[in-house]
Formats: C-alpha cells, structure tokens, sequence
C-alpha cells in the first residue's frame, strides 16, 4: 500500500502487525501511559471555549490502555491539563475514569490523577494555592483514584525560594490518605513552570526537591520527572529515599531508563502501548532467566522492540514539545480509538503537515498503524481537505 506524503513523496507502508495482548501487566516496572481525551467534534472546542468532550470514546481509549496492562495516568498535561481542559471537565474527567477503572479492578491502583491549581489562575499567596491544591486532590480522592500532585504555575510565580514550595507541599502531605507521585514538569513542556522548586539551576532545584522527598519519603509513592535529561535522571533516581520510585517522564530516552531501572509515566506509551507492553514482556522474562545467555537475548528482545518508537517519539515530542498532545492524538485518530482529528482548545492545528506526515512515516515504521487501509484513508482525507 502506497501514499504520497507532503515532504516525504511516495511512500509504501510495511504490512499490518498484530501485536499479542498481555495476560497480566508487568511485574519488574510499574507503568502508566498519561492518557489524552477525545473531543466531541460537534462542540464548540474553539480556542479559549470551554471543553467539550466524547466522553464514550474518551473512556474508550482508556480501556484500551488497560487491555495492555498499563495503569493511566489521567487528568495530566497529556490530557491538555492548562490547555484547554478546563476544570469542569477535568472534575468530569476524574470521575468517570475512576467509576470506569471499577469495572476493571481497583481504581487506586488503575488510575492516578492530577491535582493542581489550575482552577485558580488568579492565585498569588501561597494559602489560596495550598487551598486550591486541598480542592483539587479532595476530588481525586473522593472518586477513588490516586493522586499525581502536579507542579503549579501559580506556585512557580507566587515562591520565592525553596522554603515556599516546602511549606505548600508539606501541608498538602497532610491531606492524603495514601502515598502519591510529585510531579517535576520542566519548562520544555510548560514554560511557565521554570524554576520549580526555588531554583532556575538544575542542581539546586534537585537538592531543594530531594530534601522535600526525603523529609515525607513514607507518604511518596514517586516522583514522576519530565526535564529529558536522562544523566540527570540517573543521578536523582539514585538519591531517592529507599520505596520511592522514580517514574521516568523523558519521553527521548525511556528505552534506556526503564532499562536501568527507572518505573515510567509517559505521555508516548498512550501512541505506543502495544509495543511497550510487548518490550515490557521481554523485560520482566529477563529478570527470570536461567542465565546470562538468555538474559542476554531478553534484553535485545527488549531493545528491539522500543527502538522503533524512539525516533516516533523525540518527533511528537519535537519543539515546541508542549504540543506533543496534536501528534498523540493523531495516531489515536489514524488507529480507530476516535472518529475525527479533533482537540480541545482547537490543538489539532498545532501541528504542520509535514510535521504529521513524518509522524505517519514513523509510525509506520514501528509497526503502530493498526490498520494500514483505515490510516492511508484517514491521511488521504487530511491531506484532501488542506487542497493536497
């Protein structure tokens, strides 16, 4: 099956893949892929109007990342968290993924959820942001699912040291009713958060943030970084208290990361799941193996099968990286999971046409088209519409 792409010319796409569904999830990592939300492509999803979502096909999506025996990480910046989801749909969000995990099994376990402080824009002092996060996390909690204490722009604006985001966080300690992951989002993915955690110095920022894990390490299930530096990764990784998990958000090195020991929560693993529930196979066989030489041949297995996705993934990821969520959602259109190229906030047009060819290339190439004839139909229509 051939298609001509914008920049790239004739291409011949590589015959459909069928990739094995797990029996169970993994047991060497614990894994989330951050999920997206489906907008219903007859609302007002202009820029700026409130979200209007397909809750049907939002939920959907979400049993088929279960179906792969990965968690979801809901209500996050892959669910345009901050970009365009606006509370109210977020509160719905959270909701119904939860009651829709307990048709699954526990939804503590199946589904985490950001809380933040984006509700109050507004904010400036550090109790009105304390009381927003309280509201954010009370409605997490309520629904039944975990809690992901994501990083606050108005936090980031109102600190003026460390000692500010100590205090913030160790109150908000108080209000949970089981470990959660802190979320570290640096400013490729969100430019208002630079500086996090008192310091626009990395090394500073890192003491500042491990003095905070340390002091309340029993009530910290993980930390959940996103700054794709994976030296860096490594090195905090390694300085976490002893139970605490760090969940690799690099999105450019997650092959080598997980390998190595990092837990992930990615906003890729939504595009990829099918292969990474597969290299996660590998991966947990390779902890059982009778011996180095099949150890040996696990572990390529395991870099066989993620290799692939990386160049997919650093060009979804590509700068601007905060519109990663218009390449993530295309793939979910080009492979069923929702009728219409359609975002919240208007999103879908964040990206340019060469831009999504590449990524319908790539995709291609790591055997991720589910159905080659749908795709090549879904991207003819694409490019038909643009007057190509």
């Amino acid at each position: 099956m051939r298609i001509d792409l914008p920049g790239i010319g004739a291409y011949t796409l590589n015959e459909r893949t069928t990739w094995p569904v797990p029996d169970a999830p993994a047991t060497s990592r614990v894994v989330y892929a951050a999920a997206h939300v489906v907008a219903d492509p007859l609302g007002d999803n202009t820029p700026g109007s409130p979200a209007a979502v397909d809750w049907d096909a939002t939920l959907r999506f979400r049993h088929h990342l279960w179906s792969y025996g990965l968690r979801v990480a809901d209500a996050m910046d892959t669910a345009q968290r901050n970009m365009g989801l606006d509370w109210a749909a977020t509160q719905e969000l959270i909701r119904r993924s939860a009651a829709e995990a307990r048709t699954v099994g526990d939804p503590a376990t199946l589904v985490s959820c950001g809380a933040g402080t984006d509700h109050a824009p507004e904010a400036t002092d550090l109790g009105t942001i304390t009381a927003a996060y309280a509201e954010q996390i009370e409605t997490v909690q309520s629904a039944g699912a975990g809690v992901i204490v994501m990083a606050s722009r108005q936090l980031a604006r109102a600190a003026t040291g460390p000692k500010d985001y100590h205090q913030v966080y160790g109150k908000l300690f108080g209000l949970v009713e089981r470990p959660v992951i802190l979320h570290w989002l640096g400013e490729m993915f969100d430019p208002q958060l630079a500086g996090y955690w008192g310091s626009r110095d990395v090394e500073q920022a890192t003491a500042s943030f491990l003095e905070l894990v340390h002091a309340h390490a029993p009530l910290v299930d993980g930390v959940k970084v996103s700054l794709l530096d994976e030296e860096h990764e490594v090195g905090l990784r390694a300085a976490l208290p002893e139970g605490v998990k760090l969940y690799t958000g690099d999105d450019f090195n997650y092959p080598s990361l997980i390998r190595s020991g990092s837990h992930a929560l990615l906003g890729i693993f939504d595009a990829i799941a099918p292969a990474a529930a597969a290299a996660l196979r590998a991966l947990d066989a390779a902890g059982a193996a009778p011996d180095d030489a099949a150890r040996d041949r696990l572990l390529a297995s395991y870099d066989e099968l993620l290799a692939p996705t990386v160049p997919l993934s650093r060009k979804i990821f590509e700068t601007p990286t905060y519109h990663y969520k218009t390449g993530i959602v295309f793939l979910a259109w080009l492979n069923g999971h929702q009728d219409a190229f359609a975002m919240v906030n208007g999103a879908q047009s964040a990206r340019s046409l060469l831009h999504l060819s590449e990524v319908f290339r790539l995709a291609d190439q790591a055997r991720l088209l589910a159905d080659p004839e749908l795709a090549v139909r879904r991207m003819k229509a694409l490019l038909e519409v643009n007057g190509l």
